[in-house]
């Protein structure tokens, strides 16, 4: 494994623009909107088909799955309508503590065809209610400190029936030039170009989540790298 440079070998962990109160109302749309063409270029709802086909074969009733942290909702809307296409009957809810971003996640699976359940809630905050089959997670667990990011992943497993599976960014070299590069290339948004530098020195490395996840209680974890410049968790329960 290629080292990483000194400017890497920590975490750095800085306030992002999405995260700031302030943020106006556009500039929060225009960088959903971004980081939604982001996530299509890089095919972010394609890590989780591997656990619902699992489920799919077993299952005697509709599949359910909570998407934490959805932003624009477009990774929950992705894997609705490919279970659509896979003929999998798949139930779909999602969180985020931004009432902005929930708005506009409901309009998104409406404007699809897709019945999606989302809801206002901040998981660094207070467990999840309910219990899923499969619980997920995109792109989030770099926002937070170790301590945070150590409970996040114990309340996704609390609320997990089946399994959690969570895809988040590789600190690497490729990783942050990847970043400043695709951001630039695929989104106008200024909150985009600059948060995903932040996001790229923030993340944890394969080695990291593991350590993490084996704090938080869950034991077996299947942590792989996968492109571009990610990695997926995978624990079942």
């Amino acid at each position: 494994m290629t080292a990483l440079s000194p400017s890497l070998s920590t975490r750095v962990v800085r306030p992002e623009l999405m995260d700031q109160a302030e943020l106006g109302e556009e500039a929060h749309r225009k960088a959903l909107a971004g980081l939604a063409r982001l996530n299509w270029w890089s095919a972010a709802s394609r890590p989780y088909r591997k656990a619902l086909l699992r489920l799919a074969g077993v299952a005697s009733q509709p599949l359910t799955i909570l998407d934490v942290a959805t932003g624009a909702g477009d990774v929950p809307v992705a894997l609705a309508l490919w279970a659509r296409r896979a003929g999998i009957d798949l139930e779909v809810a999602a969180c985020d503590r931004s009432c902005r971003a929930v708005g506009w996640a409901r309009r998104r699976g409406k404007s699809v065809g897709i019945d999606l359940d989302a809801f206002v809630h901040d998981v660094v905050c207070e467990d999840l209610h309910g219990r899923y089959d499969v619980v997920t997670c995109s792109l989030f667990l770099h926002h937070l400190s170790r301590d945070s990011a150590r409970e996040v992943l114990a309340r996704l497993a609390r609320a997990a029936r089946r399994a959690v599976v969570l895809c988040d960014l590789r600190r690497s070299p490729a990783g942050l030039a990847l970043a400043a590069l695709a951001s630039q290339l695929l989104t106008r948004s200024p909150v985009v170009h600059t948060d995903a530098v932040l996001s790229a020195r923030a993340a944890f490395t394969p080695h990291e989540v593991v350590r993490l996840a084996r704090d938080a209680g869950l034991n077996g974890v299947d942590v792989q790298r996968c492109w571009p410049q990610r990695f997926t968790l995978t624990w079942w329960r």
